[in-house]
């Protein structure tokens, strides 16, 4: 008979376990008790191990105790079981209930109960001798102390023979005597453990029926804290991400649209009784109170101290204070050494905090705050105890500017060094109570700004744009080179974030209509017009007017181009150079110059020509500011730019993850539309993996007025592989004219050089030579390191020239762009002297990048075209990959299959496939030969997967234990 194979992840054995107990009759009948915690599966486990039993022609029924009309004890426990009786349909069922009913009716006294529960085990046995049953009682945490009690004198004292029983329920406290006598009565105790991370995530898989993104995991069960291994809390959390469409698909997987700190449990009162008291059932006013800390814990950092300098006031103050006291007992909040409080669940709090009880608790804030402010003074309170600027902020117009302003600025200056979080908060709240014109404003704007960039905290400086606008229109005489160093801050976090300097940050960053109060500050500062300029020109935003003038020079901004640069920020002579980069060689080498000598070398100035082709602002600013550029953090232009190192050196699936990770940020961020280059990137690999659909969702998301080359081409390659041909080569070319008008030319040698491939594949010979006359062309204009690549790898494509393949090839391996030397390596299989050796390094090469319809089709056409055979990977090429080695750990650690499709973001049927090739290209017989050979390094010395495991070796190449 096939083993039953239940679908609850994390509980196979324990469902089976579960089930031989209940498929046990005569005197192998046993009596187990399932324990767990809330949200743990008990129930499931019951009705799975119920269903696998019932399969196998068991019968199984319930033991109903909360329809019991009698009162607790046995009367209640004989109503339980006339109900049992009752479904069993024999011709003596009618007078097993009579029975039973005869001896309640003469219970009186403790004697009497004594007979009622051996009337009631005789009766049960009875009954299983004619038709073999077995019982399961569920809850047994939530029964009345008396019913608890007989049960448990029952399967003791007088168990009924032959009749399998299964119980299931919290463990009891200390002080439940009564609920006590289950365990004992039990012939096993068996415990539901917490599910493991691997299983939390292959739930979340299996819930939502698709792969999903590692982060989501992440995010999940870092919000359930303690409660990450409740099947019901993770189910909880995915079911309110579902309502508030929290949820994305994108290239197949699941991904998180909310920021981290927003995934809650399901806003049911109910609901977040049962899961966040580990070990009580709260009512309403518990909750309430609860509610009501969380939201105080919300607005800023708790102490224990606040609470008992405030408690005496009575009122709010003392009921927050016994409510603490009350949830530290019941495990739902924890204080640490320093006396903080916290809710040990993140996802619990967030989810009290939509309670609609949920009380206003800011004046709470206010008198924690003057209960040191009173003793000490507003600046003396700020520089001693600095988290007190967030009670403050949280207090908000109910504590006056007077006394809200020198303890926020206080500490602000006290807490930048020791907590910047601190530091950034304090300023802008105290922006929030400064006035335009207070003479203050203009030295806290500017200290603002750089805390925020010294720490690449570009969303906290985005922050900024309104107090920033709101001096803008105010006089403000010396102060007015402070106000243009704040603008251009703010001017590179927006840039940073990819959003468009020239457009409101609430709107699509692609709408014409212009903050008008931004647009005036530009006219009047234009280093920070030509900071802002950059945004068209690295894919962000539309292309301004602005950006195609003349950029200013020194007798426009008095000495702004002998200014260096403050910090993070670029001197307007860097943004010149930095906005020439896309463009000809004669305006990069005229902006060059703008600069002191030597400030740049030949290195720097390649990176920023090959940062600017893709739009890789970080990568730029990077190149050009040095030790300057504070390339910490997780801004929109940081993580692209990582995205664009990992498309280069071929680890696409990286790539591709760091675009989702990118558009989701932005949605979570409310801002849908950055990104864009991110979204053409992605659209690109899916394109040369054969994925058209995958690809083609990816550029649905570019508005149609984006017209990058990044995105010129992917667009190019998805009509064309789509059957459009003629309009996409005409498309491309009025893309490749608009983008030379507009004089942005990085980028566009790649556009030229899909229209050569596409013109190769179709034979046309004229195509071809206009196309590379377009290259050569472009390249005298910009003259930088890629276009020089592109025409050399055009020469070989159009004349056949071998030489200048090769050189293509080499250049392209030295900058490490493992893209364009698959496309090398297939034009010298054309044109070289061994096309053997091309075609097996382009298939290499290919395999790693997981090559499609494309570059498959190129190849096969090589190597028909040479009368040579498309070579195979060899077995120690092919099992050299890092998504082979991370497969073979998780064997050696023991998941399971579906623990591993869960993590790979998989299916089961795909990890047995990949698991059948390691088998047979290993020569290992079984999982736990293949993990042998792992961890002794044995497959790393053949070669067979990268020395990547997590093992260390001796100098004689023996494996070494680790830890």
């Amino acid at each position: 008979m096939q083993q039953y194979r239940s679908p609850l992840v994390g509980r196979h054995g324990e469902v089976e376990d579960v089930a031989g107990v209940l498929r046990s009759a005569g005197a192998a009948a046993r009596t187990l008790l399932v324990t767990g915690g809330a949200g743990t599966g008990k129930t499931a486990v019951l009705g799975e191990a119920r269903r696998a039993a019932a399969k196998e022609g068991a019968k199984v029924l319930r033991l109903g105790w909360e329809g019991a009309q009698g009162p607790a004890g046995t009367a209640a426990l004989a109503d339980a079981v006339c109900g049992v009786l009752a479904t069993i349909h024999d011709s003596r069922h009618l007078a097993r209930v009579t029975v039973v009913r005869r001896a309640q009716s003469q219970t009186v006294g403790r004697g009497s109960e004594v007979a009622l529960l051996s009337t009631l085990g005789e009766v049960l046995a009875d009954t299983a001798q004619y038709v073999p049953f077995a019982l399961i009682v569920d809850d047994t945490h939530r029964m009345p102390d008396p019913t608890a009690s007989a049960l448990g004198l029952l399967l003791r004292a007088f168990r009924p023979a032959g009749v399998p029983v299964v119980m299931a329920g919290r463990p009891m406290g200390p002080g439940q005597v009564s609920g006590a006598r289950l365990p004992a009565a039990a012939d096993r105790v068996l415990e539901l453990p917490p599910l493991s991370s691997a299983e939390a995530g292959e739930l979340i898989v299996q819930r939502l029926g698709r792969p999903v993104e590692p982060d989501l995991v992440t995010a999940v069960l870092r919000s359930l804290g303690p409660l990450a291994g409740s099947p019901a809390a993770v189910l909880s959390v995915l079911a309110s991400l579902e309502e508030r469409g929290g949820l994305l698909e994108l290239d197949g997987r699941i991904c998180l649209t909310v920021p981290e700190g927003g995934l809650r449990l399901t806003a049911d009162a109910t609901e977040l009784g049962r899961l966040g008291w580990p070990d009580a059932s709260p009512d309403a006013g518990t909750v309430g109170m609860a509610a009501a800390l969380a939201r105080l814990a919300e607005g800023a950092e708790l102490r224990l101290d606040d609470l008992h300098r405030v408690r005496p006031l009575g009122g709010l103050p003392e009921a927050v204070g016994r409510a603490l006291d009350d949830l530290v007992r019941d495990r739902v909040v924890t204080v640490d050494r320093d006396g903080g409080i916290a809710f040990a669940v993140p996802a619990l709090a967030a989810a009290l905090l939509t309670l609609s009880a949920c009380r206003d608790v800011r004046s709470l804030h206010a008198t924690i705050t003057r209960s040191v402010t009173d003793r000490l003074g507003a600046a003396a309170t700020g520089a001693a105890h600095p988290r007190l600027a967030d009670h403050v902020a949280a207090a908000g117009p109910t504590l006056g500017a007077a006394l809200a302003v020198p303890l926020l600025l206080a500490a602000a200056r006290n807490s930048a060094k020791l907590d910047r979080s601190w530091g950034a908060r304090s300023y802008h709240s105290a922006l929030r109570h400064l006035p335009p014109h207070d003479t203050r404003t203009t030295g806290v704007l500017r200290e603002a700004a750089a805390l925020g960039l010294r720490y690449a905290d570009h969303i906290g400086v985005l922050a900024l744009g309104e107090p920033l606008l709101a001096c803008l229109d105010v006089p403000h005489g010396g102060d007015r080179g402070a106000l243009e160093w704040v603008t251009r801050a703010w001017t590179l976090s927006a840039l940073h974030e990819h959003r468009s300097p020239h457009t409101d940050e609430h709107r699509s960053p692609h709408t014409d209509d212009a903050d008008p109060r931004y647009g005036a500050a530009l006219g009047r500062m234009p280093a920070a017009a030509v900071l802002a300029g950059l945004g068209g020109l690295y894919g962000i935003g539309p292309i301004t007017p602005m950006t195609l003038r003349p950029g200013p020079t020194a007798d426009h901004v008095p000495d702004a181009d002998q200014e260096s640069g403050s910090g993070a920020v670029p001197s307007p002579a860097e943004a010149r150079l930095l906005a020439a980069a896309v463009g000809g060689g004669a305006e990069f080498e005229r902006a060059r110059r703008g600069l002191p000598r030597d400030a740049l070398g030949e290195a720097a100035l390649d990176r920023l020509r090959n940062a600017a082709a893709y739009g890789d602002l970080a990568g730029a600013l990077e190149a050009v500011l040095g030790e300057r550029y504070a390339g910490a953090g997780q801004s929109t232009a940081v993580q692209y730019h990582a995205m664009v190192r990992e498309y280069l050196a071929g680890h696409w699936d990286s790539a591709l993850s760091g675009a989702r990770r990118i558009e989701t940020r932005g949605r979570a961020d409310g801002a849908a539309g950055v990104g864009q280059l991110a979204r053409a990137l992605a659209a690109e690999i899916q394109l040369v993996r054969g994925e058209f659909g995958r690809a083609r969702e990816w550029l649905d998301l570019i508005p149609d007025s984006v017209s990058h080359p990044l995105v010129a081409r992917a667009r190019l390659g998805v009509r064309y592989w789509s059957g459009q041909g003629d309009e996409a080569l005409e498309e491309a070319w009025r893309d490749v004219r608009r983008a030379r008008e507009s004089g942005l030319l990085a980028g566009v040698d790649r556009v030229l050089l899909r229209i050569l491939s596409i013109a190769l594949e179709g034979n046309n010979p004229g195509a071809m030579r206009r196309t590379l006359e377009e290259m050569e062309t472009l390249h005298e204009e910009s003259a930088s390191p890629m276009t020089r690549e592109v025409v050399l790898l055009g020469r070989g494509m159009v004349h056949g020239d071998a030489d200048s393949a090769l050189a293509a090839y080499r250049l392209a391996r030295q900058r490490v762009d493992v893209p364009l030397r698959v496309d090398c390596c297939g034009c010298l299989a054309e044109v070289g002297d061994d096309p053997q050796l091309w075609l097996a390094e382009a298939t290499r090469s290919g395999h790693a990048l997981g090559m499609g319809r494309p570059i498959r089709s190129r190849l096969g056409a090589a190597a028909r075209r040479r009368n040579v055979s498309l070579p195979r990977r060899r077995a120690a090429r092919e099992g050299r990959s890092e998504r082979d080695a991370r497969l073979i750990a998780m064997v050696s650690e023991g998941s399971t299959n579906r623990q591993i499709a869960a993590r790979l973001a998989c299916s089961e049927k795909t990890v047995e496939q990949r698991l059948t090739r390691l088998f047979r290209r290993t020569g290992c017989r079984s999982r736990v030969e293949l993990a042998a050979a792992w961890l002794d390094g044995s497959l790393a010395r053949q070669g067979l997967v990268p020395d990547t495991g997590p093992r260390r070796h001796g100098g004689d190449g023996t494996a070494l234990p680790t830890g």
